[in-house]
């Protein structure tokens, strides 16, 4: 049952996602970075904070992403939320295969349950790869990672003013990640 519970979040989700057109037919999307070393992007990186989405607990009080790059040039994707540590039970696990939509890797196609499909672009980045911004073409959700459970408080403030910049609401980010 929780399975089928998965599924129907994600296609809803997906449906949410695929509203984002304009009355001719364009995605008005935000500008992503201008490339992504894939290399670099994999790994294991800690959501720090986000908006609120219907599809992620607010249990969630801890959540990572895992990015493998594959040999036939497909990413694995494996999210993971904890209510209060990675120490104790897992609350969720979404896995899903991401494609780079274009040459830049910084707008990837992330395929769920090999049925639906959502986008994931890559707004900002930190030129060391320590932490990113990541949004979808309406810029209704967002999540911000870091390579460690936590950001310095100057560039977590930093960050929030450039996406505060970008048209973001500043007050609906909420923190993630224990303090």
């Amino acid at each position: 049952m929780r399975r089928y519970a998965q599924i129907i979040v994600t296609v809803l989700f997906v449906l949410i996602c695929s509203g984002c057109f304009t009355a001719n037919g364009a995605i008005e999307a935000p500008e992503t970075v201008v490339s992504v070393d894939l290399e670099r992007y994999t790994g294991l990186w800690y959501q720090v904070a986000r908006y609120p989405h219907f599809f992620q607990r607010k249990e969630c009080r801890l959540s990572t992403a895992r990015y493998t790059l594959l040999d036939d040039g497909r990413i694995e994707v494996r999210n993971d939320c904890w209510a209060d540590d990675v120490d104790g039970e897992k609350n969720q696990t979404v896995r899903a295969f991401a494609r780079p939509a274009d040459d830049s890797n910084a707008w990837l196609k992330v395929r769920f349950y090999r049925l639906f499909t959502a986008d994931y672009l890559i707004i900002e980045l930190d030129t060391d790869y320590r932490w990113a911004v990541v949004t979808t073409p309406d810029m209704d959700t967002l999540w911000i990672l870091s390579r460690e459970p936590a950001l310095v408080e100057s560039v977590y403030l930093a960050i929030l003013d450039k996406l505060e910049d970008r048209g973001f609401i500043r007050e609906d980010i909420i923190r993630t990640s224990l303090q």
